[in-house]
């Protein structure tokens, strides 16, 4: 605990620095924010935020020392990732009058990190709620989350599966001391802590040649969606953990897993699913795709830890916003132990002429598909694009599309779904196959490793074909018209697979095929 001293001279700088008159004349209303470790205040085109002068289980803020350091500690942590929001650090200084000031030059009785201020509305929790996280955003999401990993600094640790197990244990040992009054808490964490140990044991051998490879570094550790703003119309991560370098050294898909179950949690599965998909497709890295063998074990400890916060919260409240918060820490307890369930993961495969509407499809059926968030999407037209070493929407000159180079690209999404697959995690495939060797060989691989198989094939009219090609933009294909032509006299031979008119239009066609695949809504 902080001194009785350190209480009183905090609760007179809170006082000061909620009454617009310490900020000049320009401010009008000071409007604050309060969370267990920290108090913003937001004043005009700035915001200064000061650490409770409080010792937790989880930090110690009880010195103005050590507040000052966590300060200093916070502005380097979140600058490289929000330059334009973190300023500096800030003395509250008391004059030689007796006033306080902020940036004085008296002697500092407290210190803040000065920001920039942005609108709450802005903040990624906000506009999920207001009006979800559209596809687009979700693709800058994942791309302002692989520059802040592709940033941070790997660091060596002993053992990745001890730590996670220690992780494992020390929350649902806190979730026990809070919640010895609520009888149902106890078979749902004794459920957790099973099924934890469980994918714990799957996952410790990937988690130990992860660490090797330096994929355990230095990250945000607290990356929820109040914790992303909307800063100049791009998304940037603030407010990482800066008081404890054990809680933010941790495996970089665990730091992701963060930002995951908080998009499935608030109903954003298919943000949340075209967020793995596309930081899997920009890393490029076997060994995430391995990695999914533990995300279910991440996304469960990430919901365990979101019940754990809410438990200790309801301690402190009164009732009825306890028992709100109380059901709350039960319904995300419920959801981690959902997460930690490993469903038998399935194979499917989407083919159908250009134009068909195969990625569209695909893409709708993916987050359909357990586990959360959805099974990993992968596209022939992108895959020839990465072979080739260029962007998704550069084009190929016609010698790419060979034989032999269409052989090449349906071999490397065999061994990448091969991949996934043997991880536990399902496929959604999308690519032609026109040729029967082609989806023979999709479901060989499905059969080697014991997984269900599923085809779609879209049907639909030369010219609507024709038209659909024509009319791309911004797409990874590089079909035309005159390839729809060729594509039509080939001899596709039997096909055995789910037809579905693709004529129709894009709901319909979901629709069809999800009914097909007995998927649900």
């Amino acid at each position: 605990m902080a001194t009785a001293s350190e209480t009183e001279q905090q609760t007179e700088v809170i006082a000061f620095l909620a009454a617009p008159a310490s900020y000049g004349a320009t401010v009008g209303i000071v409007d604050r924010i309060e969370t267990h470790g920290a108090l913003v205040f937001i004043a005009g085109e700035q915001a200064l935020k000061i650490k409770r002068a409080v010792r937790t289980g989880y930090f110690d803020f009880s010195t103005l020392g050590k507040r000052e350091a966590v300060c200093r500690r916070e502005i380097e942590i979140n600058k490289p990732n929000a330059p334009d929001i973190y300023r500096d650090v800030v003395a509250i200084t008391r004059e030689d009058d007796g006033r306080l000031a902020i940036g004085g030059t008296g002697t500092p009785v407290e210190w803040a990190v000065r920001m920039a201020s942005f609108s709450q509305d802005d903040l990624l929790s906000t506009v999920a709620e207001r009006g979800g996280i559209d596809d687009r955003l979700a693709t800058a999401l994942a791309e302002t989350v692989l520059a802040a990993h592709s940033a941070a600094e790997p660091r060596a640790v002993d053992d990745p599966g001890a730590r996670m197990r220690l992780i494992v244990e020390s929350v649902g040992a806190s979730i026990e001391g809070s919640t010895a009054h609520i009888a149902e808490v106890t078979p749902l964490r004794q459920r957790f802590h099973a099924r934890a140990e469980a994918a714990l044991v799957r996952a410790a051998p990937i988690l130990t040649r992860r660490a090797e490879a330096g994929l355990v570094r230095r990250c945000h550790g607290d990356m929820h969606l109040g914790n992303i703003v909307l800063w100049k119309g791009r998304p940037q991560l603030f407010d990482a953990i800066e008081f404890d370098e054990t809680l933010a050294t941790i495996d970089l898909l665990y730091d992701l897993a963060f930002l995951l179950m908080d998009l499935d949690r608030r109903g954003q599965r298919r943000a949340a699913h075209i967020v793995l998909d596309r930081y899997l497709g920009g890393s490029g890295r076997d060994l995430d795709v391995e990695g999914l063998a533990a995300m279910p074990l991440f996304l469960g400890l990430r919901a365990a830890i979101r019940a754990m916060v809410a438990f200790d919260r309801a301690r402190i409240q009164d009732a009825p916003q306890r028992a709100s918060t109380e059901q709350h820490g039960l319904d995300t307890l419920s959801l981690a132990i959902g997460y930690l369930e490993q469903p038998r993961p399935r194979l499917i495969a989407v083919g159908g002429l250009s134009g068909t509407g195969k990625t569209t499809l695909a893409a709708g059926l993916a987050p359909l598909v357990l586990p959360t968030p959805g099974a990993l999407h992968l596209r022939s037209d992108v895959m020839r694009k990465r072979l080739a070493g260029i962007g998704e929407l550069d084009r190929l000159p016609p010698d790419a599309y060979t034989p032999d180079a269409s052989a090449r690209v349906y071999r490397s999404l065999a061994a990448l779904a091969r991949q996934a697959l043997s991880a536990g995690h399902s496929v959604v495939v999308d690519a032609v196959f026109a040729r029967p060797e082609e989806r023979t060989a999709f479901e060989q691989v499905a059969a080697a490793l014991g997984v269900d198989f599923d085809g779609v094939w879209l049907e639909a009219t030369s010219d609507l074909l024709k038209s659909r090609v024509a009319a791309r933009k911004g797409d990874a294909s590089d079909a035309t018209p005159a390839v729809v032509e060729r594509q039509i006299g080939y001899d596709t031979g039997v096909i055995a697979w789910h037809r579905v008119a693709a004529t129709r239009t894009q709901g319909d066609v979901l629709e069809a095929a999800r009914v097909a695949l007995h998927l649900p809504h």
